[in-house]
């Protein structure tokens, strides 16, 4: 499969990034979290350990990729990795203990039982997982591991909401995925809350 020169640019600089760490030795693992911002469902992270071959020629941020395309590449990545592993903070666990702190729980969990020693982590500092943390600013668009990550956490977040769109088809869970869009909150207004909405989140909709 053929990548345009702009695509294979940015590859190169997401490899590139990676190939400092992998240089030193220790084993090391991208790590990135799905769903910080919506209204409604869980916070997901994910944390992967990509071989140096081969390399998925689509890998990029999750946010770049349409839905077909990250479907794709999570595939591959599911075949590939070292490690992968997907952890999960629930609405009542973001509500108990806010959105930052229920962000690293679930890369805490998504962490667990993994090889790596170096973990190259999406913005987010001081998660207390078992080696070195490097946050990396932008990670998703600048580390070909971190991007792995997200995109193994967009997609398992975006199927949990599709679980939620049949329980709960009035708010296009679908669709939206929980974000605020102005459908979700004209929904939220007329049919009040789902236990799977953060109240810490909505308190200005309702």
């Amino acid at each position: 499969m053929k990548i345009n020169a702009k695509r294979q640019a940015h590859l190169s600089e997401l490899l590139a990034y990676d190939t400092k760490y992998r240089n030193m030795g220790a084993l090391f693992a991208g790590v990135d979290e799905a769903g910080r911002g919506p209204l409604a469902g869980s916070v997901y992270a994910a944390c992967v350990v990509m071989p140096e071959n081969p390399v998925i020629l689509w890998m990029d941020d999750s946010k770049k990729l349409s839905q077909k395309r990250r479907e794709q590449v999570f595939e591959e990545i599911m075949e590939i990795a070292l490690f992968v592993g997907v952890g999960r903070a629930s609405v009542q666990e973001i509500d108990r203990y806010n959105i930052l702190e229920a962000t690293r729980l679930a890369m805490r969990r998504a962490a667990e039982g993994c090889p790596a020693t170096r973990f190259l982590i999406d913005a987010v500092k001081d998660v207390g997982l078992a080696g070195e943390e490097i946050s990396v600013i932008k990670g998703d668009a600048t580390s070909y591991s971190v991007a792995a990550a997200s995109v193994i956490a967009k997609v398992s977040r975006d199927r949990e909401m599709l679980t939620l769109h049949a329980l709960y088809p009035q708010y296009a869970f679908a669709s939206n995925k929980g974000y605020g869009t102005a459908a979700h909150i004209a929904a939220l207004k007329e049919y009040g809350p789902t236990p799977q909405h953060r109240q810490s989140f909505i308190g200005n909709f309702v």
